[in-house]
């Protein structure tokens, strides 16, 4: 008998966690418009179901919500690959999957529950995620995969900071847990998506017939830009003076950029696949310089971080997810025309959610209209690989599931 599609959606992490973090991304940023527009017009909303303040709920929920469902269904559906492991059975996936949605829930209601029990909730996800990665991992170790467990922890000591504030432990460590946790997400994506940029550009490049000048990624940047990137975040948790860490995001940046200069962008300008992670890489590396800035105080911090946060994190992720998806379901990695326009989209909420931050005038205007955007790059992801989500394995030529 075929397995039904529930049981489909919990066989594989890319499934779920993708799902879950697509549906979390729209669900979120409507909550956050829907307050902001009543604010905009004049109006106040009151009585929230959560304890925080809603601005920290919203930060909270997209980098600790939404940023660990997507690594969660990344790393679970990568992890089986790089040891030549079996993927974890379908109980697993139901059980973390609603372990994660449990953390949704605690921190939804968390004004009307126990700020230890909400704490509880919602960081038990990460840890179970890690062990099972752990556990794959040490059948073949190897320094660089091990190495992103450790970055899974440092993202995990960013809501635990998060957490220590919102239980009455310490009075001021909420924005700078959040921090750690979005610089964090950004370390990785220069950790791996340095790493799969250039090889996936230089596999498609292979496979249409090109032999020479092909993305080159000399190892000296490669430890720069992912050492740096790694102990920006590390710096802030134990916060060590800005000027630390924004000398080491202002490295980061221009190693990052370096870096992108050699793996030939240009060839992939007609492959949104391919383009969309060079895109997102660059924007990450952007945002990496545009944080040390700001710490050197030059220009907005918070527009910086919503660089960093949007088009680095939310265009990685996206294109991330949306590329192992179609590779690991035997579909062609070619994208359906709504998630390219997704692709397309994502830049210019980043650069609208900048200019909000940069130009206090336009602050309600173009928060509203990155959030409207964030909405749709969303919708149309989660409506266009719905079908993958839920459905059977094709064997379609083409396809790759390189990750």
């Amino acid at each position: 008998m075929s397995p039904n599609p529930f049981q489909r959606l919990f066989s594989a992490g890319y499934r779920v966690f993708f799902l879950l973090a697509g549906l979390s991304a729209v669900l979120t940023m409507i909550v956050w418009e829907g307050w902001l527009a009543i604010h905009a017009s004049g109006g106040m909303v009151t009585g929230e179901p959560f304890a925080m303040a809603p601005h920290l709920w919203h930060a909270h929920e997209l980098i600790f919500g939404y940023g660990s469902a997507a690594v969660a269904g990344f790393l679970m559906t990568a992890a089986p690959n790089w040891t030549g492991s079996k993927s974890a059975p379908v109980s697993f996936f139901a059980a973390t999957s609603a372990l994660w949605l449990a953390g949704r829930m605690a921190i939804w209601w968390s004004g009307g529950l126990p700020p230890v029990l909400t704490a509880t909730l919602d960081l038990a996800f990460v840890p179970v995620v890690a062990l099972r990665i752990l556990a794959l991992l040490l059948k073949r170790p190897k320094p660089p995969q091990m190495l992103i467990l450790g970055v899974i922890v440092l993202f995990w000591l960013g809501n635990l900071l998060v957490h220590f504030e919102w239980t009455g432990l310490t009075d001021d460590t909420a924005s700078a847990g959040l921090r750690v946790g979005l610089l964090t997400l950004c370390a990785l994506i220069m950790t791996l998506g340095g790493r799969i940029t250039p090889a996936f550009t230089r596999n498609a490049m292979i496979r249409a017939g090109r032999e020479d000048h092909l993305p080159a990624n000399p190892p000296v940047l490669a430890a720069a830009s992912i050492a740096a990137a790694l102990l920006v975040p590390v710096t802030m948790l134990f916060g060590l003076p800005g000027a630390v860490p924004g000398a080491l995001a202002l490295l980061a940046g221009a190693a990052g950029l370096a870096r992108l200069s050699m793996w030939r962008g240009g060839w992939t300008l007609s492959q949104p696949i391919l383009w969309t992670l060079h895109l997102s890489y660059a924007t990450n590396s952007l945002g990496f310089i545009l944080v040390g800035l700001s710490l050197a105080g030059i220009g907005s911090e918070v527009a910086a971080l919503h660089v960093a946060g949007i088009g680095g994190v939310g265009g990685m992720t996206l294109s991330v997810m949306s590329r192992a998806a179609l590779g690991h379901s035997g579909r062609p990695l070619v994208a359906p025309w709504p998630v390219a326009l997704a692709y397309a989209l994502m830049p210019l909420a980043t650069l609208l959610r900048y200019a909000a931050s940069a130009w206090p005038g336009f602050y309600f205007t173009g928060v509203l209209l990155a959030g409207a955007l964030w909405i749709l790059v969303y919708v149309l992801y989660t409506a266009a690989l719905w079908p993958v989500f839920w459905g059977e394995r094709e064997d379609a030529a083409g396809k790759g599931a390189e990750a």
